[in-house]
């Protein structure tokens, strides 16, 4: 994309060849992770998840402060071949990681290879289809799936309000801070709370204030004496934060019913099922646009179908009762205070 990519294809192609090599980094690193859960109490595990993606945020930091600047000082070309050496770090920091060989026969060799894989793929069905796993899942996969309206948002940004590529940089970095402050304050004050709590609450508290997007849409921010732009940055931050708030006992719950044996598959699997609910999403928004006539140069009912999507977010809220009925940490330090007193 940096040198003779011309065409939509080899874009999408492209695109494709990238988010394929990062996916099989990232499952070696969510398997790493949950492995370290396993045993672990709420919070442990909730602090391990704040690790990652409080670097995953820092890093969209660092990005996000110079890739407006330079796609406008630049060009495109020149960021995308600035951001293909980056991966690079992942294979040097790869060598620092320590891990124990599993000794005995090459399966390659034994010509075992695709037995191996057929018994793989039996005990992932076999472990998706337990109660503990399924009905999570789930809850999760129809919690992402609420339709959705950022395509529409963002062609009335650029097209409407006359966003440059420079601000929505900017927007960017805002978003990328507003992560990390998510991963802290999960980390800080709500890795304990019962799983169930945070997902109505957060729910709930994210679909009001995804409501103040018909503010920049009909105007009233101007009349309130808040420009378009300083709006725009304060509502990204406020609902930023919430998400990620929001997002982080997903982590914690697909870590913690990851059977032994199969971190990285089942783990890859939850995931992969996650992002799936979020492109139904998408493309039941995109049904909605089309359906109320939101174009990139028409915006007439874009604020009936903002209010729309925004509140069919609470519709999964019925289903909470197909998440775990797990204890916090201060009810199991109870329990185990009790045990101690009765030994």
């Amino acid at each position: 994309m940096a040198t003779f990519v011309e065409s939509k294809y080899g874009v999408a192609f492209c695109i494709l060849l990238g988010s394929l090599s990062v996916a099989f980094s990232d499952v070696v690193v969510d398997s790493m992770v949950v492995e370290r859960s396993r045993g672990e109490s709420q919070s442990m595990s909730g602090s391990l998840q704040s690790l990652c993606w409080g670097s995953s945020a820092f890093g969209g930091i660092v990005s996000s402060y110079f890739s407006g600047s330079f796609v406008g000082a630049y060009g495109v070309r020149f960021v995308f071949g600035l951001t293909a050496l980056l991966p690079l770090i992942t294979s040097a920091v790869s060598v620092l990681v320590k891990e124990q060989p599993i000794r005995g026969q090459n399966i390659l060799l034994n010509g075992g290879f695709l037995e191996s894989s057929t018994n793989s793929i039996t005990q992932l069905c076999d472990a998706v289809k337990q109660p503990n796993v399924f009905l999570p899942t789930l809850f999760i996969f129809l919690w992402q799936a609420t339709p959705q309206s950022d395509s529409a948002m963002f062609y009335f940004t650029t097209n409407k309000l006359g966003f440059t590529p420079e601000f929505l940089g900017r927007v960017k970095l805002v978003t990328s801070i507003a992560s990390l402050l998510g991963v802290g304050l999960y980390n800080g004050f709500l890795k304990t709370v019962r799983l169930r709590k945070i997902f109505l609450v957060t729910t709930i508290i994210g679909s009001a204030l995804g409501m103040t997007q018909v503010l920049l849409v009909t105007g009233l921010n101007r009349q309130l004496g808040i420009n378009d732009e300083w709006f725009a940055m304060g509502d990204s931050l406020i609902i930023t934060v919430l998400g990620q708030v929001s997002f982080m006992p997903v982590l914690v719950l697909a870590a913690k019913i990851c059977p032994e044996g199969m971190e990285a598959t089942l783990f890859a699997t939850l995931m992969s099922i996650s992002n799936g609910g979020s492109v139904l999403g998408g493309l039941i928004g995109a049904g909605l646009t089309k359906l109320f006539g939101v174009t990139k140069d028409k915006f007439d009912n874009l604020t009936f179908l903002i209010t729309l999507c925004n509140l069919s977010s609470l519709l999964p809220l019925p289903l909470l009762g197909l998440l775990p009925e797990d204890s916090s940490d201060s009810d199991s330090e109870k329990n185990a205070d009790v045990e101690m007193k009765s030994n």
